[in-house]
């Protein structure tokens, strides 16, 4: 394969590599040997998807057939701060700013270094004073360095139980940040050591907790007497699995789900009391769902509730604090017009020119938004047919739903669309949805609810809807919804 290797500005390579490896990393082994450089590499390419944009490289699939341009980067071991086109921490600042700014399970920024025991913080008053007047570094023992750490892992533990390496960094950093006299002599950084000091740290804080009962972090430990390793949380979940309240038992929950399910047998449901029993049951119910990982029929035997509308938008607050309806309507309503620029530039798509031409200067929002939403997966380059269908009112509906694990069903009345379905598991779950957008965000209340993962061939599909449209975990992206957003906030900011 024949390769231009953008270096820097001044240095620009031309190097062929005759067989491939299968692996990123035997590809950077090779580009390292081949160019002569060292540390971790980050690589780049010119993705002909995306107008020769540049993405991430993530996997050798996605390298063009024959030849390509990449920009090659070296990372400094110990140097938090990197490019912002590699990684999202620009990105992040620009969206907190954003209409649909939503919390995610990151560490806050600026992170707040905690207060220590009361001796240990007065002898890193007396150090920093030190260290301003003269330079000199403190030297602590190993109960002070001890104390540090777990003041440190139980303030990170509160946020995000798995902190990401960058995370790690920025934590070590703000540390020598506020106390320099802690930095660590002969480093470049000064608090290299300090971080790695504090990922073992909470290693050993997580068993900790985990002895203790946490359910948080039982969801990554494998499952007592069998071989099976519980989901853990991939959606940015906030309260992915929580532990019982105090003084609440199984049993306690199981009296008031009965409670529950004969509640909604009533012609007329008392929903205000529905929704403070589903409040206090949230733990066991997630409980039932994350580990029993039951199918969606038998949830919904046990919990009628949860498949009304209300207590869907409820539910997903409670696992992530976020509106549900809000933050994707507040996505579409930012972007919608980058997208449909971007749509029209890839006319060549027959699916996507034919949405495109529903549109014109007197089109509504809500027909926007539904364009927008239906040529995504084409835009992307994957397969909805088993997930977007259009049927007649008199089509039979165990029919038109084979083989639908997760898919939104349009019903037709001649030209006019007059309901929106949302399928599970072959069945509908939910209909009288008039609004695509809002069929789409129940549905994405239904998966998260449930704990459902997300179609293989739509993966893009839906972590440009979550992380890009609803603004949830964006902190982390794949290569290409890393690049797509890249150029929907240059139009838009």
């Amino acid at each position: 394969m024949l390769l231009r290797i953008i270096l820097c500005e001044n240095d620009i390579r031309k190097l062929t590599i005759d067989n491939l490896p299968e692996t990123i990393d035997d590809f950077c082994s090779i580009l390292k040997m081949k160019l002569g450089l060292e540390g971790d590499l980050v690589i780049q390419y010119k993705d002909p998807d995306f107008d020769n944009e540049l993405c991430n490289l993530s996997s050798m699939s996605e390298l063009p057939k024959d030849k390509a341009t990449l920009k090659v980067h070296t990372k400094s071991s110990e140097s938090y701060h990197t490019d912002s086109t590699l990684d999202t921490a620009s990105l992040s600042s620009s969206l907190e700013d954003s209409p649909s700014g939503t919390q995610t399970r990151q560490l806050p920024q600026p992170f707040v270094i905690p207060a220590f025991s009361f001796d240990v913080e007065l002898k890193l008053r007396q150090g920093n004073e030190a260290f301003h007047r003269d330079g000199t570094l403190l030297d602590i023992s190993k109960d002070m360095k001890s104390d540090i750490l777990d003041k440190l892992a139980e303030a990170i533990y509160a946020h995000n139980p798995y902190p990401s390496r960058d995370e790690y960094d920025y934590v070590a950093q703000a540390l020598i940040q506020k106390h320099p006299c802690l930095k660590e002599p002969g480093s470049v950084s000064g608090w290299y050591c300090w971080k790695f000091s504090l990922k073992f740290k909470m290693g050993n804080f997580r068993q900790k907790m985990r002895v203790a009962g946490s359910s948080e972090l039982r969801v990554n430990a494998r499952a007592s007497g069998s071989a099976k390793r519980l989901k853990r949380a991939r959606k940015s979940e906030v309260n992915f699995l929580p532990d019982f309240p105090e003084g609440k038992t199984q049993s306690v929950f199981d009296k008031e789900r009965l409670a529950m399910v004969s509640e909604m047998k009533k012609r007329k449901v008392d929903w205000k009391q529905i929704g403070e029993m589903m409040s206090d049951t949230f733990a066991l119910r997630r409980k039932e769902i994350v580990e029993d990982e039951p199918l969606v029929a038998q949830v919904k035997d046990r919990w009628p509730a949860l498949f009304s509308e209300r207590q869907i938008e409820a539910e997903f607050a409670r696992l992530t604090l976020v509106d549900l309806k809000g933050s994707l309507f507040a996505g579409l309503d930012q972007y919608m017009t980058r997208f449909l620029e971007l749509y029209k530039g890839k006319s060549g798509i027959v699916d996507l020119a034919r949405l495109m031409r529903c549109l014109d200067d007197k089109s509504s929002i809500h027909h926007k938004s539904t364009v927008l939403l239906l040529g995504l997966p084409h835009f992307l380059k994957e397969d909805a047919s088993s997930f977007f269908k259009t049927v007649e009112a008199t089509d039979d509906e165990e029919t038109f739903t084979r083989g639908m694990k997760v898919g939104v069903v349009m019903v037709k009345n001649g030209e006019d669309i007059i309901d929106t379905a949302v399928v599970l598991d072959e069945a509908v779950i939910m209909t009288n949805q008039h609004d695509l957008p809002r069929a789409i965000a129940l549905l994405m209340g239904l998966l998260f609810s449930l704990n459902i993962d997300y179609p293989k061939e739509l993966k893009y599909t839906f972590e440009v809807i979550q992380k890009v449209l609803m603004n949830i975990g964006g902190g982390q992206c794949s290569s290409l919804v890393h690049g797509l957003r890249n150029r929907l906030l240059r139009k838009t900011i």
